[in-house]
C-alpha cells in the first residue's frame, strides 16, 4: 500500500485529490491517503445543500461549503479532524462493505487506547455509542474510494450551528440533539496520545495501519506536475464550482420524503397532466450507480403506482439506493398519504 498525506488544508483541493487518484493513479497497489481541512461542510452527493446547512452562520464564520462526489450525510471539519480514504480497484467485495475499509483504522485506535471504538450501524464508528466517525464510498469505472472523518478534536459547538440535521433522522437515532450523538476521540485514548498536534495524530494512524515503524518506510504517492494539473481542472469542474454544490431544482409539486435504515430519500416531483414532467432526488443513502438513470425512466410516466412500478421494473433499485427495499422505493415515489 502506498501513503499520500495532503499538504493543503482547503477541502476543495483535497477531494479533488482523492477524485484524480481514484480516477488516474496506477491501482496495482492501494493507497492510503491522509486530509487535514480548515473549518468547512462537505454535503453528500444527492443531498439538497440548503436543508442541510445554516446558510447564513457558514457564511458569515467564513466556513467552506463543497459537494463530494459519494453519497451519504452532510459533515463539518476542522484543524481538530483527520479525514482517511483508501483509494483502490474495485473487486466486487469492496462497495457497501465499510467493514472493510474501517478495521485498520479502528485497530489503530485500539492500540493508542480507545479500545471500546467500534463500527455502528451502515456507516458510523462510536465509542460508548457517540460518533466520532462518518464513512462514505464513491464507485466509478471499476476504481472507488472509501473514505471517512475523524474527529479527534473537534469544535463540537460548530456542527449543531452550522448544519441543519433533520428531525426524523434524529428521531431514528433515538437522541435528543446532534451534539449527544458526537463525540472527540482524544479523552479516550491512552495519556501519550492525548496532547498530540493533528499532524502527529495523522502520523501514528498512518504508522499503524501501514505497519511501519517510521513513515520514511514506507511507499510515497507523488503528486507530479500532470497529476497537479489534473487536480485543479477536477476542482474547478466540481468542488469549487457553484452549479455542482448548489445545484439546480425544478418547480415541485409533489415532497415524499422517508429515512429508511439504509439512508433517507426524498422525491420531488414536477406533475403535468398526470405524468411526471421532472423529478429531483435527494438523500445520504449510498448507491453504486448515479441516479440519474432512474430519473430518465421516470420522465414522462403516468404518476400512479402501477405505472411507476413497471417503468422502474427492469432496474435493479438497489444499485441506486443501497440496502433499502426495491418495493419501499416505488411506494415512497407514489405514496398519496405522504
Amino acid at each position: 500500500m502506498r501513503y499520500l498525506a495532503s499538504p493543503s488544508h482547503d477541502i476543495r483541493t483535497n477531494l479533488a485529490i482523492e477524485t484524480y487518484l481514484m480516477e488516474n493513479a496506477d491501482l496495482s497497489e492501494p493507497i492510503l491517503y491522509f486530509y487535514i481541512n480548515d473549518p468547512c461542510i462537505i454535503v453528500g452527493r444527492y443531498q439538497n445543500v440548503l436543508a442541510e446547512i445554516n446558510q447564513r452562520y457558514v457564511e458569515d464564520h467564513n466556513i467552506t461549503l463543497t459537494r463530494r462526489t459519494s453519497g451519504g450525510g452532510a459533515v463539518f471539519d476542522d484543524l481538530g479532524n483527520v479525514s482517511f480514504s483508501f483509494i483502490t480497484k474495485d473487486d466486487g467485495d469492496g462497495f457497501g462493505n465499510f467493514k472493510r475499509f474501517t478495521d485498520p483504522v479502528i485497530n489503530a485506535l485500539h492500540t493508542m487506547g480507545a479500545t471500546r471504538a467500534e463500527m455502528s450501524g451502515r456507516n458510523d464508528l462510536v465509542i460508548d455509542g457517540k460518533k466520532f466517525s462518518g464513512n462514505a464510498m464513491h464507485v466509478e469505472n471499476g476504481r472507488m474510494f472509501s473514505h471517512g472523518t475523524l474527529m479527534y478534536d473537534v469544535d463540537q459547538t460548530q456542527i449543531a450551528k452550522a448544519l441543519n440535521v433533520p428531525a426524523d433522522k434524529i428521531a431514528s437515532k433515538g437522541i435528543k440533539s446532534v451534539r449527544s450523538r458526537v463525540t472527540n476521540l482524544r479523552p479516550y485514548l491512552a495519556p501519550d496520545y492525548q496532547h498530540l498536534t493533528i499532524e502527529e495524530f495523522r502520523d501514528i494512524l498512518a504508522r499503524e495501519i501501514l505497519g511501519v515503524s517510521d513513515l520514511s518506510q514506507a511507499k510515497h504517492y507523488e503528486l507530479d506536475a500532470v497529476a497537479q494539473a489534473g487536480v485543479e481542472r477536477l476542482n474547478q469542474k466540481y468542488f469549487r464550482n457553484h452549479d455542482w454544490i448548489y445545484g439546480a431544482e425544478p418547480d415541485f409539486t409533489v415532497k415524499h420524503r422517508q429515512h429508511f435504515d439504509g439512508g433517507t430519500v426524498e422525491f420531488r416531483l414536477a406533475i403535468q397532466a398526470g405524468k411526471i414532467a421532472a423529478t429531483t432526488i435527494y438523500g445520504d443513502f449510498f448507491g453504486a450507480q448515479p441516479v440519474q438513470t432512474v430519473i430518465d425512466h421516470l420522465q414522462g410516466v403516468t404518476y400512479d403506482p402501477a405505472a411507476v412500478a413497471t417503468a422502474l421494473g427492469d432496474l435493479d433499485l438497489t444499485n441506486y439506493f443501497g440496502k433499502i427495499e426495491p418495493s419501499a422505493i416505488v411506494h415512497l415515489i407514489t405514496d398519496q398519504d405522504a
